[in-house]
């Protein structure tokens, strides 16, 4: 049934076994998710990620202006796709990558089903063994730069965990498993396939390994579930599909020629999609009018004698928050307007009907891109009772120029709100686009995102527009530069500096977000 060589090996498998249960020392029994030596789900390859730091599904303009690369690797149990795996991401040297494993999505067994397991007749190496439903549903989201919760599967109880693992967007996704080409439409996803070709012998030895040391399996068991379901498997589900990939890797992470062809095809693809972004972005911002989306408050005798106020260089910090609340509560109220609403007939004290306006939604939240759009809270409360309240802390990188998201508390149920986005300043909007695409993440709908601003610059109009094209922009003031720093010109200074009496760095610019001391 075996070969010579193969026999060897397990009979010396064997042996060891037998010296753990005589010594009474037995394989330490995993009870994490993963079947292998769990890899992280979202990483670099020289630094780890924290919550804090630059979202990876954002470029430079605050965008997802392309999908993320998904490469799926296949082959049989045991044949070495985790090994791959980690070895293109150490060759890649790109940040972002996830490595997301089928193995989370082994559907949750029936009591019956729990039965057959434990006794090695239930068959994991089946397709009907995984919820292609949830797996092709989550990478969709994925491949979209969105944040998603996927399931931890425990190998021991054959269930899962209570609390699923959030893992986010990237610029490249690794998806590998047995069963990565058995679904048509998970096929149309991948944008390069791999099959990880080992020989039968070595997959065997590396799989009783496993299912001993990792998971405290018994060896007749393991033996007995092979030939029973997975080499069967492997020859009607797994080999066949071997003809669907791009590339075939013979010995598996032992192929450094096969791993380096692979890294650099996919540095060119993220080259040539990185390329033809910035070309469509530049072309877009050209001489183009402001957008439709766009409603500017009347530039009013008041309307411009606040500007004027809050501008000057000279005025007082009371005078400039005085004015500067003044505003605001204008802004917020022309915001209301944009409210959907509906024909409401009441009856007066004097027993008549009028007829009037309601607003017609679920829910209004305000959400403030701390610190300067915290600023704005309280002229919203003031005329939207009971409103919910959110808040995005989002600063520049002074190395990188890019916005780096760091902190988010959004209101629960947040999906079906209207929700008005508020920052005091918006120059390239960056800031702002990030903070549009956290709401997005998080299934808010983008014809009902209002971003409210007391400045606004052209170039950060034009960014928001271009990028949503549903969002709705009201703003004060409109003012057509922005300098080398990203400063509007004439501007109004750092607003959160001189609202709340702290000093500018050198290199201010308006997007610089601090957060705030209470």
């Amino acid at each position: 049934m075996f070969s010579p060589l193969l026999q060897t090996v397990m009979l010396c498998y064997m042996f060891v076994v037998l010296q753990w249960q005589r010594t009474g020392l037995s394989p330490r029994k995993r009870t994490t998710s993963q079947c292998k030596s769990e890899p992280p789900l979202l990483r670099t390859s020289k630094r780890t990620i924290y919550t804090a730091g630059r979202p990876p599904w954002y470029n430079e303009h605050g965008t997802q202006s392309k999908d993320a690369f998904v490469i799926g690797l296949c082959g049989g149990s045991a044949s070495g796709k985790t090994t791959v795996a980690r070895k293109i991401i150490e060759a890649l040297d790109v940040p972002w990558v996830v490595l997301l494993s089928m193995d989370s999505f082994y559907k949750v067994l029936t009591p019956e089903q729990q039965i057959m397991a434990a006794s090695n007749d239930y068959n994991f190496d089946h397709p009907d063994a995984f919820d292609f439903d949830l797996l092709k549903h989550i990478l969709r989201k994925l491949k979209q730069g969105k944040s998603i919760k996927i399931p931890v599967y425990d190998f021991t109880t054959h269930g899962r965990h209570k609390d699923w693992k959030t893992i986010y967007g990237a610029s490249v996704i690794i998806f590998e498993g047995i069963m990565a080409f058995a679904d048509k439409e998970l096929l149309q996803l991948l944008d390069m396939k791999l099959f990880v070709d080992t020989d039968s012998d070595i997959r065997l030895v590396r799989r009783l390994r496993r299912d001993i040391s990792e998971r405290g399996r018994e060896i007749e068991g393991v033996i007995k579930q092979y030939n029973k379901f997975v080499k069967p498997a492997f020859e009607q589900y797994i080999e066949p599909t071997m003809r669907l990939a791009d590339i075939v890797v013979p010995r598996g992470g032992g192929n450094m020629v096969a791993i380096d062809l692979i890294v650099q095809h996919v540095h060119s693809q993220l080259e040539e999609r990185e390329l033809s972004v910035r070309a469509a972005l530049a072309s877009a911002h050209q001489a183009q009018p402001l957008p439709q989306t766009l409603s500017v408050l009347e530039s009013t005798p008041q309307v411009k004698g606040m500007h004027t106020i809050i501008r000057n260089k000279e005025t007082s910090r009371d005078e400039f928050i005085f004015y500067s609340k003044r505003l605001m509560r204008l802004l917020i109220e022309r915001a209301l307007s944009f409210l959907p609403s509906q024909v409401h007939v009441v009856q007066t004290p004097q027993g008549e009907d009028y007829e009037g306006r309601a607003f017609n939604g679920k829910r209004i939240t305000g959400v403030s891109i701390l610190r300067a759009g915290e600023t704005m809270e309280p002229a919203l409360r003031a005329v939207c009772k009971d409103v919910r309240i959110g808040k995005i802390l989002i600063q520049t990188n002074q190395d990188t120029g890019e916005p780096e998201l760091h902190y988010l508390r959004l209101p629960k149920d947040i999906s079906e709100d209207y929700v008005i986005l508020m920052d005091c300043t918006v120059s390239t909007g960056a800031a702002a686009m990030m903070a549009v695409r956290v709401l997005l993440d998080h299934d808010v709908q983008e014809d009902k995102i209002l971003l409210v601003s007391l400045l606004m610059a052209e170039m950060g109009i034009h960014s928001v527009a271009y990028a949503f094209p549903q969002v709705k922009i009201i703003t004060t003031a409109v003012d057509k530069k922005v300098n080398d720093l990203f400063h509007i010109i004439p501007g109004i200074g750092n607003f959160g500096d001189r609202y709340f009496g702290t000093d500018a760095p050198p290199d201010w610019s308006d997007e610089d977000l601090d957060e705030p001391s209470y």
